[in-house]
């Protein structure tokens, strides 16, 4: 005898598959994204509002660098986030770094206005209308999954996301630099009694959290419209999943960040208008469960 099942709840397995898979995609996205903003905050203490400008950037030298410079999408894949590590070791050098021990809120008000800044920029030169980005030809095709047509990019996408944002929580956990720049949130004093370079750490960590931004935005660009707003669309949804992995907690940021891409996605399926504010109710719930996230410390 013969059975399967083809509805949970009144919802047709295959669309519930579907959506799941897709959350994932939308998932490893923000899990990029919110790496990089716990990276920043774990090391430097500082709330980078600029971070969704840098996931733009990203995007855009990829565009760019195809549509002017006829470079292929592995050679942007490369360089772009190269570009966008410069353009946030710059901003670290001189900007943020003439406002340390200062209260954080000035840090919040330079990164937010250097975002309104960079956003001009670009819409000024490129308008606000989105460009189609296409991804390589190796990765054009399709899988067929039988409950959907899954492009063979959304593969890729995930794929090299995942591996990068694990590789990043190796780097931080199991490795004697991760040990450095632990060391430096606890006490940077002490770290630099033992001769290391504390001020060129922190912003080789800044760069390395833009660059991880810019990343991402290299690989959303095959997938989303690429625009100057883009950026601004998703910074607030990643600093809300930031707060419920808990600030500064890297394996706290890519959980958080692929779990909200799923209940997103099974949102989505179940009662579409809550999917947009189902980020903000889960924060709720956790500060008042947990006020340092799911993965902080209690301090």
């Amino acid at each position: 005898m013969r059975w399967s099942v083809t509805e949970i709840f009144g919802i047709p397995v295959s669309l519930l598959l579907g959506q799941l898979l897709l959350g994932l995609l939308n998932g490893t996205t923000y899990a990029m994204l919110s790496l990089g903003l716990a990276v920043i905050f774990g090391l430097m203490d500082e709330v980078n509002f600029a971070h969704g400008a840098f996931f733009m950037m990203g995007a855009m030298f990829a565009w760019m660098g195809g549509e002017y410079f006829h470079l292929s999408f592995w050679w942007m894949l490369l360089l772009a986030p190269l570009l966008v590590g410069l353009v946030g070791l710059l901003v670290e050098r001189l900007m943020l770094r003439r406002l340390r021990g200062m209260d954080p809120i000035y840090g919040l008000l330079l990164t937010f206005g250097l975002t309104l800044l960079i956003e001009g920029l670009f819409r000024t030169f490129f308008g606000v209308s989105g460009s189609p980005y296409n991804p390589p030809e190796l990765l054009s095709g399709v899988l067929n999954l039988g409950f959907m047509y899954l492009p063979l990019y959304y593969v890729f996408a995930m794929v090299a996301s995942v591996v990068v944002c694990f590789g990043t929580w190796l780097l931080i956990e199991r490795t004697k630099l991760g040990s450095y720049l632990r060391a430096g949130t606890e006490n940077p004093s002490l770290v630099q009694a033992f001769g290391i370079n504390f001020p060129l750490l922190v912003m080789l960590t800044f760069a390395f959290g833009s660059a991880l931004a810019g990343l991402a935005g290299v690989l959303s660009a095959p997938i989303i419209q690429v625009s100057p707003l883009m950026g601004s669309n998703l910074i607030i949804v990643v600093f809300a999943i930031v707060v419920i992995g808990g600030m500064g907690s890297v394996m706290g940021a890519i959980v958080s960040g692929l779990a909200l891409g799923m209940i997103e996605a099974l949102a989505k399926v179940v009662y579409a208008p809550i999917s947009t504010t189902v980020v903000f109710i889960l924060m709720a719930v956790v500060l008042t469960v947990r006020p340092a996230g799911l993965f902080g410390k209690e301090k």
